[in-house]
């Protein structure tokens, strides 16, 4: 049976209001949380772009029992990879084991406000090396390596729980399903695309899990709900390959000027009508994923999300199996 998260977005509202976000979430029975790691929103009417990390904190704290994760975090730039393994350690510890450190190479829109932006190469290079320096610092010890990309000096984690987090690594093509059916205990992908996960398999992650992400827009009035997906998500279509690149949310504005309602609504599902939400996790489940965080567009709709969640979707999500 496929898990299915809720998505603390972070560009869509404050720190406090993700906290109690989480804490519905768990009351109404998702199997998970995850959490997006922004120095910008991807537009500006989405407004916000807290600490994640902060947020995560007050997460492990506010809750009991629904899993925590980064969705996810570039440990190559605003984050030394030995300063990642330090936080994810203590999460782990304040969330008593359940918290799971997601991965990823990172994008130009958050990234390139600590320094230029390396080309994709190089960035697949860089998290190769951090993955490898955080699962060291999780081993205990000291750990010193002058690597192409970084140094780290005699660091050590005073502070380290019994199981370390489980890494994930976000995956969009074969060198980084590579990287991650080697190193990582678990894939991240935002497309239910197959071929990600037998390329994943064939590096080293058969049995492993796999977790992906949609984005949905609930409302009793479709056409509001379908002006407030395109209004804030519009971006979410142009593919990772170029949502890597754009270094601003005005930039995320001029590359989607000529996108259509029409056009987000055709790829996102908006309204209260569980089926579109379910045809497409059925989508992920069928292409091998066995975890989907969703994301409710909407910082202020979280609320009556949570309760038709709970009513109608959930329920028809749990029964869904692949074909």
């Amino acid at each position: 049976m496929v898990q299915i998260g809720y998505t603390m977005m972070t560009e869509q509202a404050g720190p406090r209001q993700l906290v109690d976000h989480v804490v519905h979430a768990e009351d109404v029975g998702f199997d998970f949380s995850v959490t997006s790691d922004h120095a910008f929103p991807w537009l500006r009417t989405q407004g916000h772009s807290p600490y994640a990390w902060s947020v995560l904190g007050a997460a492990a704290q506010a809750t009991s029992e629904i899993p925590l994760m980064s969705f996810v975090t570039c440990p190559t730039m605003r984050y030394h990879p030995a300063v990642v393994a330090q936080k994810a350690a203590t999460l782990q510890l304040l969330s008593e084991g359940r918290f799971r450190l997601g991965l990823g190479s990172g994008e130009n829109l958050n990234e390139h406000i600590v320094g230029d932006w390396p080309p994709a190469d190089v960035r697949i290079g860089m998290l190769r090396e951090a993955v490898e320096i955080i699962k060291a610092l999780f081993e205990g010890g000291h750990v010193s390596r002058r690597g192409e990309h970084f140094t780290v000096d005699s660091a050590k984690l005073w502070d380290l729980p019994d199981q370390a987090p489980p890494i994930g690594i976000a995956v969009s093509g074969d060198r980084s399903c590579e990287l991650a059916g080697r190193h990582a205990d678990l894939l991240i992908a935002v497309e239910p695309d197959r071929d990600l996960v037998e390329s994943f398999d064939r590096a080293g992650g058969a049995g492993k899990p796999r977790v992906g992400q949609l984005a949905l827009c609930y409302d009793t009035d479709r056409e509001a709900a379908v002006r407030r997906a395109h209004e804030q998500f519009r971006w979410f279509g142009m593919g990772w390959k170029v949502n890597a690149e754009l270094p601003h949310p005005d930039s995320f504005e001029t590359a989607t000027r000529f996108v259509r309602p029409d056009d987000v609504a055709s790829a996102i599902p908006c309204g209260d009508d569980p089926k579109g939400v379910v045809e497409a996790v059925q989508r992920f489940v069928d292409a091998g994923f066995t975890e989907v965080a969703l994301v409710q567009i909407g910082g202020d709709t979280q609320h009556d999300y949570l309760e038709w969640a709970a009513e109608k979707l959930l329920p028809e999500l749990r029964a869904l199996t692949g074909r």
